[in-house]
């Protein structure tokens, strides 16, 4: 059997769906390097949608999708203030964001 037999088919791209924009999003679900991309595409549709205020969950763990999460958000213009999610939403585990 050679390689090409037991390799998958290839498959074509997923068709983007639409997501109801709201004030939380959860980035566990997303691989690292997707994770700035992600927010950054967030931000855009909550300023669009009209949120002020935002949470986006990272989770706990090495601490480094919060770290990524923390440098955009300092980063960006439109976002006038960050920090630690209060501890029943979340805590160090999210951060909340105040955009323009």
């Amino acid at each position: 059997m050679s390689a090409d037999e037991t390799s998958e088919p290839e498959r074509e791209p997923a068709e983007p769906i639409e997501l109801e924009i709201t004030d939380v999003i959860d980035l566990h679900s997303f691989r690292p390097n997707e994770v700035a991309s992600v927010v950054r595409s967030y931000l855009d549709a909550a300023r669009e949608a009209g949120l002020r205020r935002v949470r986006i969950i990272h989770g706990r763990g090495a601490g480094v999708q919060r770290l990524t999460v923390r440098t955009l958000l300092a980063r960006d213009p439109r976002v006038r203030d960050y920090g630690d999610a209060p501890p029943d939403a979340g805590g160090w585990g999210a951060t909340w964001a105040e955009l323009d």
